[in-house]
């Protein structure tokens, strides 16, 4: 059996956050009694709010793992077969590494 109750158990943390939003809204001639409701309706509102957020962040995760696991899936196995990979070299920065060089051979050379 479990050792927690099935009753939702709020947290400290989110009471005291409750209680200091109430009492920042509370109007003047506002008795204890109804601020401290107001503060149970708040403290409702950010349970309520804190399970949306952990239901979305489940589904994310469901997804992106599901995701995941297609992506695995999809990408082909590789029997350790050595493939011929072109590697293209690019000739156009070694042209231009001349080009500069020569420049600057020809700008010593008309200085002197």
């Amino acid at each position: 059996m479990s050792n927690y109750s099935k009753k939702n158990r709020v947290s400290d943390k989110t009471k005291d956050d409750a209680m200091k939003i109430a009492r920042g809204t509370q109007r003047p001639g506002q008795t204890k009694e109804q601020t401290k409701l107001i503060a149970q309706g708040i403290q409702k509102g950010i349970d309520q709010y804190k399970k949306q957020q952990s239901v979305k962040a489940r589904e994310l995760d469901k997804r992106l793992k599901k995701a995941h696991v297609s992506n695995i899936s999809n990408i082909p196995s590789t029997d350790n077969t050595p493939e011929s990979v072109a590697v293209k070299s690019n000739i156009l920065p070694w042209v231009l590494l001349i080009i500069s060089w020569l420049g600057f051979a020809a700008y010593i050379v008309l200085i002197k």
